[in-house]
């Protein structure tokens, strides 16, 4: 073994990243690794694509991702930086490999999960806390676009469709953006969730690796097996205990090709159906709005082409509730996403997009899966998904898009109809390391993200979420990694302990 570590991260998204910050914060002696299969995508490891003010030199950066050494299977570009899996089931899943992961490229919103959204094998009082510094180190506000015009016209007629006593009441989308000292908004990226992370000398990042195996003595994990992409060099490092969070087929992926096959390994795969619609807002709600002239800081207006963001586009929430399945994402652009009829002209924030996210029913049949017969270019299990809709989604999608239409003909004047995306659309996959409270077969970890008969290996990300949901994933897997992140540092408390005594 060429090194030893305390600890090992496999994948440097916000997950990924959170563990390891909390870890080095709750207990500086710690030895972090971070092994990311990607490069640094600009100048800021982990930054968010879309802070790259010089659109040329963002795009350069995303078209190298899709085909670079660092790229992994699938190949086929999708959004940028990004590409597909490959799925009939599941046509637009999708990966990325990047210092940062899904984290670079991300919209940043970041509800909480409420009513039957919270898991249930989670201390309710711990969740919270946890959630709470989730949104410390994602920088989450619902102050980011209180200067947008026309967004308070389009919370007044989304709540009164909406509002019903016991919901949470329409508003400002918790999103995870942060406001520079000129005022400018900037996207969370995992750089965020890092600080100074980076720079502390007890925490290495080793980008271009891809970790092929974990490492195991008995039922205990030692360390990871990884491969230099660049040069193909092979290295082997020793660790008290890994965390694999690489994403929602990756993760299991490594599992299952280092021997670690529990019973619900890849099953329970789900995501968000996603059904989109968009209205132009109504004069009426426009001359009641806010005044269209707003003073942007001038590094806000000098990224055209969707660089930094622009204030005038508000984020609104329609928060899930158990009463309807799903949760609404409402944006307002800059400008109409479809050609407008000849002399139509729109303000800044007056073509409203609407983003249903459906909660999909569970089942151990919607899965990805592993081909021990084919491997990828890496020499790891192929990947495999199957995926399907039950009638009870189908009726959730059908009324969703009831909801949605009526939403755009509220706000004004629908552009077109209400249309569903292709499965893999959302981004947003769970399930496939579920956690749960004892080791029936249903989940692969404990609340903790501890791997059921393997000790000293956690998983964290996404995938663990183990609850049907609506809600955007993203700030409740940061919570559960510092809940990982927090057991291990207990776990590993008596040793340095000892250590020191």
């Amino acid at each position: 073994m060429s090194a030893s570590y305390d600890v090992v991260v496999v994948g440097s998204g916000p997950v990924g990243t959170a563990v390891a910050r909390e870890l080095t914060d709750l207990d500086p002696s710690l030895q972090v690794l971070v092994v990311e299969a990607g490069a640094v995508v600009g100048e800021v490891p982990g930054g968010h694509v879309k802070n790259i003010a010089d659109v040329a030199a963002r795009d350069a950066a995303l078209a190298a991702l899709a085909g670079g050494p660092a790229a992994l299977p699938g190949g086929t570009a999708a959004r940028p930086g990004t590409v597909l899996v490959g799925s009939a089931d599941m046509p637009n899943a999708a990966i990325s490999t990047n210092v940062g992961g899904m984290g670079a490229h991300w919209t940043a919103a970041c509800p909480r999960p409420a009513d039957d959204e919270v898991p249930d094998c989670v201390d309710p009082a711990v969740l919270d806390a946890a959630l709470t510094r989730a949104e410390e180190l994602l920088a989450v506000t619902t102050h980011a676009f209180d200067r947008a015009p026309l967004t308070g016209a389009v919370q007044r007629v989304l709540g009164e469709l909406f509002d019903r006593p016991g919901r949470r009441p329409v508003g400002a989308m918790p999103v995870a953006v942060s406001v520079g000292e000129d005022g400018a908004l900037h996207w969370t990226g995992p750089a965020v969730v890092a600080g100074d992370l980076w720079d502390r000398p007890q925490v290495t990042l080793r980008t271009r690796t891809l970790v092929r195996r974990v490492l195991l003595d008995g039922d205990r994990a030692t360390g990871v097996e990884v491969v230099a992409l660049a040069t193909g060099a092979r290295d082997t490092v020793a660790a008290r205990a890994v965390v694999v969070a690489a994403d929602a087929f990756r993760t299991p992926q490594l599992l299952w090709a280092s021997g670690i096959r529990p019973t619900a390994l890849g099953r329970y795969l789900t995501e968000h159906p996603q059904v989109m619609a968009a209205s132009v807002l109504d004069e009426r709600y426009v001359a009641a709005g806010a005044p269209v002239d707003v003073d942007l800081p001038r590094s806000s207006a000098a990224a055209p082409g969707g660089g930094a963001i622009v204030p005038v586009s508000g984020v609104s929430w329609v928060p899930y509730a158990a009463d309807r399945p799903f949760h609404g994402q409402v944006m307002q652009m800059d400008a109409s996403p479809v050609p407008l009829d000849p002399g139509v002209t729109v303000r800044p924030g007056q073509v409203v997009g609407l983003g249903w996210f459906c909660r999909k029913e569970l089942s151990p049949d919607n899965r990805v899966w592993f081909d021990d017969t084919a491997t990828d270019e890496h020499g790891l299990p192929a990947i495999r998904i199957d995926y399907r809709l039950s009638d009870a989604d189908r009726a959730t999608i059908a009324q969703a898009t009831a909801e949605i239409r009526g939403a755009a003909e509220a706000l004004g004047r629908p552009l077109g109809e209400p249309f569903l995306m292709p499965a893999g659309s959302s981004l947003h996959y769970l399930g496939t390391t579920r956690m749960g409270t004892s080791d029936d077969g249903s989940s692969v970890c404990d609340p903790t993200g501890r791997v059921w008969g393997t000790a000293n290996l956690h998983v964290g990300g996404n995938n663990v979420i183990p609850t049907a949901t609506a809600c955007n994933p993203t700030l409740t897997a940061v919570a559960f990694g510092v809940l990982t992140a927090r057991a291990l540092v207990a776990q590993m408390a008596p040793v340095a302990e000892e250590a020191h005594a």
